[in-house]
């Protein structure tokens, strides 16, 4: 049985042993292969396959890279060295449909936040805005609790100051708003332990405390924020 393949007659073939394989005999810019006990290959031609399967794991690989990420962090991911490097100005948008927040910078998309904006009642309103402040340990001037002067108990949670008046020997304690990005009014992207992926919150857009964190890390006040469905 005899098999031919053409290789370049300038490249220099090595010999491995394998029982009951082929052998390949050089011949020129050709090469004759019969049933032997060895097998003649090309290294050349091997280092130049390998090269090129490592170029495309590693294109591939990279292509992939914020897909992997995301499903990985269940759907939140940032690009720390992205941000850092990228040219042009910052910017956020903010799905309502989705549900989801992205930062961009200079137009490259750097991040992805999973979000809870404004339930039914306190919807968080579309637009285009800019980022009026930035404070790292906010708390709310209306949502918050009724806490106990003497024993630090919470006496009322869930309060809104506008329509629910103090108990006599308590005092209020605004519900926190860590990494708080304003761009409404009082409306912002801020820090929150509850993050349902509907919209649940007075009318904020809250966070994962970890991507609030990067959020507030890359923002600058007077850029762009976009609200739409």
């Amino acid at each position: 049985m005899l098999r031919r393949f053409l290789f370049s007659p300038n490249e220099e073939p090595f010999t491995r042993a394998q029982d009951g394989q082929y052998t390949l005999e050089h011949s020129g810019g050709g090469v004759a292969v019969e049933a032997g006990a060895t097998e003649r290959i090309s290294a050349g031609v091997s280092r130049r396959f390998v090269a090129a399967a490592l170029l495309f794991a590693a294109t591939l690989l990279g292509s992939l890279w914020p897909t992997l990420a995301e499903a990985h962090n269940g759907g939140n991911w940032f690009d720390d060295q992205a941000a850092a490097s990228s040219s042009g100005a910052p910017s956020i948008r903010i799905n309502l449909s989705e549900q989801k927040a992205y930062f961009y910078k200079g137009g490259k998309l750097v991040g992805v936040s999973l979000i809870s904006s404004g339930k039914q009642g306190f919807r968080t309103s579309p637009g285009k805005f800019r980022v009026l402040a930035k404070r790292p340990n906010h708390r709310s001037s209306i949502y918050g609790s009724y806490v106990d002067r003497s024993t630090g108990r919470v006496v009322k949670a869930d309060v809104d100051t506008r329509k629910h008046r103090r108990p006599a020997g308590t005092y209020y304690r605004g519900a926190k708003m860590n990494h708080y990005i304003r761009f409404n009014g009082g409306v912002g992207l801020h820090a929150s332990g509850h993050v349902p992926r509907y919209p649940a919150s007075h009318g904020c857009v809250r966070m994962p405390p970890h991507m609030a964190r990067k959020f507030y890390q890359y923002s600058r006040v007077g850029m762009p924020v976009t609200v739409s469905y």
